[in-house]
């Protein structure tokens, strides 16, 4: 859903756009402590799990949580904490996954490329050349069977 500035009364317009700004900010408050937490890790290799080592409020982690483990376990997604904390459309502030191609993929399906005229042009085929007549190189037997 967008809406223009235009479209919107005066009071409402200023207060749409604190609140997307809000949001950013939210939003890049989380990022920073979502790295700190996969950063700061602790990794069991007997249990074969990964542990916070510190209290992370805002993403609602304690000390000694389980964050990612091998079998039967759910880890924690940062789609799911933006939705906690009612961030609009979390989908736009979160990476494609890796496995269904990322952004590099997802610009390359999407969007155009700027090459447009190259295709339009096509290539014009050369009547001037012979095709298919090369120089027989002598006779065929290469440099080593010359008599």
């Amino acid at each position: 859903m967008q809406v223009n500035n235009e479209s919107l009364p005066k009071a409402y317009a200023g207060s749409y756009e604190d609140k997307i700004k809000a949001q950013k900010e939210l939003v890049e408050s989380l990022k920073t402590q979502w790295k700190l937490l996969w950063s700061e890790r602790f990794n069991d290799k007997i249990r074969a799990e990964d542990v916070s080592v510190n209290d992370y409020t805002a993403l609602n982690v304690e000390r000694g949580t389980v964050i990612h483990a091998n079998r039967d376990f759910k880890t924690i997604t940062f789609k799911e904490i933006l939705e906690r904390h009612l961030v609009e459309n979390p989908d736009r502030f979160i990476q494609p996954d890796a496995q269904t191609g990322g952004w590099t993929k997802f610009v390359k399906t999407t969007i155009p490329s700027g090459n447009t005229r190259k295709k339009e042009r096509g290539v014009l085929p050369c009547s001037n050349k012979k095709q298919g007549i090369n120089q027989a190189k002598k006779s065929g037997r290469g440099w080593l069977h010359i008599t």
